[in-house]
């Protein structure tokens, strides 16, 4: 059996669920982040099937772009999950509500 582009795009679908079933349903920042993580690469994953089934190289640039956001989105993550740490002594997503002000 040949694995076809449906089945990439059925796999990425399945990464985005979990994805949000994540950001949806933990309380811990770190975790909240990896699952972000998880839907930009399940977005990554449909990018390259699209640009396998039309043939062409577009899939591939926007994948070096998610990319860099997302290193770019991991960095200024972890130095807020780093300074929230340090002012809060825990990584709970309902002690952030206390810095709305």
């Amino acid at each position: 059996m040949e694995i076809t582009v449906s089945h990439y795009i059925v796999l990425s679908a399945i990464l985005f669920a979990i994805g949000v079933y994540g950001v949806m349903t933990r309380r811990n920042i770190l975790v909240v982040l990896m699952c972000l993580e998880l839907m930009l690469n399940a977005c990554n994953l449909a990018f390259i099937a699209f640009s396998k089934l039309h043939g062409g190289m577009a899939g591939h640039v926007f994948i070096l772009m998610t990319i860099t956001v997302a290193a770019a989105e991991v960095a200024v993550g972890l130095a807020f999950v780093v300074a929230i740490y340090k002012q809060r002594q825990s990584l709970d997503i309902d002690l952030l509500k206390i810095l709305k002000g």
